[in-house]
């Protein structure tokens, strides 16, 4: 079954960085697009990145836009979110998502289950 696990949240300062990764089992990861989406205290889920199947292309939303970095490592089956410049709000629950063909879309099919990030001095 479709596994993916994120990793690598914690407490970082404002304008520090953190590394985000998200180990996928289950299924082909390199035939699908991938994505990273965050939930903050009281707010609704935000699409954050998304990266095609072969790292081709990458996609940011404004809010995060030449402050985080995502890769991928098919040969790892491994996705990645470096967030650098990091801000307070920035603080969320950030989770992993697999999208259903190769490139990047909004609709997810399969969701891990989160990793904790902090910003705060």
């Amino acid at each position: 079954q479709v596994q993916l696990v994120e990793s690598g949240g914690g407490l970082a300062q404002p304008g520090g960085s953190l590394r985000l990764s998200c180990a996928a089992s289950g299924f082909t990861f390199s035939k699908y697009a991938m994505s990273w989406a965050r939930q903050a205290p009281g707010k609704g889920l935000e699409w954050v990145s998304g990266i095609y199947s072969d790292g081709s292309d990458t996609y940011y939303a404004d809010s995060v836009k030449g402050r985080f970095t995502i890769s991928r490592d098919n040969a790892k089956n491994t996705l990645y979110l470096q967030m650098n410049s990091l801000k307070p709000e920035d603080a969320a629950l950030y989770y992993c998502a697999k999208g259903p063909r190769e490139r990047v879309s909004y609709d997810m099919d399969y969701w891990g289950k989160g990793t904790l990030v902090t910003v705060s001095s």
